[in-house]
């Protein structure tokens, strides 16, 4: 099979669609895929098993499209999608996230990508973002570093609680600091620790003195490697998103790192985490830390929510993730009418 993969923003740059799409990538190409990336992302060749083609004229663009059996995007982009849309090959799209602006209007582009949708076949990485696609829809959950995030030899887990992701807003590390501050009221002195980088710090900085838990928080900023081996050094994951997270990639991986997930229960995180951990109401710091006070008192409690943590974590794995989408995508080629397949076999 020959995919054409179209994808807005992709490696050297750095990022969840940025990370899952190269997963699948790779994994296309195991399972006997041959794979072409066209991205609008500046860079170079990123690996010897697959083409990446950076900022390609629309001429070039149409060309790769007809050397394909298939087009596949990695979330919509209008500046692909239109001239490929009648190029004579089936178009897949994947949607980490349903296009709207940040206030959450729905500008011209958005509405367009939406009207657009019933002329191609649709995927998304949870029910949570199916659910406002209005178009037919199949859920495939996306793919995580396992060999990072799973630690296999006896991790000594000294360390309480720990937030890992963008210091965004959004991303609530504030209702997790708060937390830990009703945590210390009650006498509960907990560590924690924040990893990531992001224009929040500051404010979190500051916070955390006025709170009176500086001593208690460790801010390790952005870790290029060993992030895996140090969330296995925590008993909790807190994922305390204030807006609706599409999917929640960061409790998968504190999942595989052994860590107890508490997340907000909006958006896809509850299907992220699954039966293995607990779900806060958004942005409540004291539910939050009623939470982490039941969980880091009892640990049966936690060796009873990780009980079903790999065949919960199975469904993740990138070769079992890119299995089911080359099953959809022979689906989707075995629809073709046979003279749109001879076609392509003429390339």
């Amino acid at each position: 099979m020959r995919i054409l993969l179209c994808v807005h923003v992709y490696a050297p740059s750095v990022g969840g669609i940025e990370k899952s799409t190269s997963l699948l990538v790779e994994q296309f190409c195991r399972q006997g895929a041959s794979v072409t990336v066209v991205t609008q992302t500046p860079g170079g060749q990123v690996s010897p098993e697959y083409e990446v083609v950076r900022r390609p004229s629309l001429r070039a663009l149409r060309a790769l499209a007809r050397k394909s059996d298939l087009v596949f995007q990695s979330n919509i982009s209008l500046r692909t999608l239109l001239p490929l849309l009648f190029c004579g090959r089936p178009i897949v799209i994947l949607h980490h996230v349903l296009s709207r602006r940040e206030d959450g209007s729905l500008g011209w582009q958005d509405r367009l990508k939406r009207a657009l949708l019933p002329l191609c076949h649709n995927l998304a990485v949870s029910q949570a973002v199916a659910d406002e696609i209005r178009a037919k829809v199949t859920v495939i959950g996306p793919p995580f570093e396992s060999s990072e995030f799973t630690v296999h030899e006896e991790t000594s887990r000294d360390k309480d609680i720990v937030f890992f992701g963008r210091l965004f807003s959004q991303k609530g590390c504030d209702v997790a600091l708060r937390a830990v501050a009703l945590l210390k009221e009650a006498g509960i002195c907990a560590s924690f620790t924040i990893i990531g980088g992001g224009p929040e710090m500051p404010a979190l900085q500051r916070l955390s003195v006025e709170l009176g838990i500086a001593d208690q928080v460790e801010f390790r900023g952005f870790m290029p490697q060993g992030v895996g081996r140090e969330l296995a050094r925590h008993k909790i994951i807190v994922v305390p998103s204030v807006w609706r997270e599409t999917f929640g990639a960061v409790a998968v991986e504190g999942l595989a790192a052994g860590c107890v997930p508490v997340v907000s229960n909006t958006g896809g995180l509850p299907e992220a985490v699954g039966p293995c951990g607990l779900l806060v109401p958004m942005g409540d710091a004291a539910a939050l830390a009623g939470a982490l006070r039941s969980l880091l008192s009892d640990a049966g409690l936690r060796e009873k929510l990780l009980a079903g943590r790999d065949r919960h974590l199975a469904q993740f794995q990138p070769q079992t993730i890119a299995a089911r989408y080359m099953q959809f995508f022979e689906t989707v080629l075995a629809k073709r009418p046979p003279q749109d397949r001879h076609r392509a076999q003429r390339g």
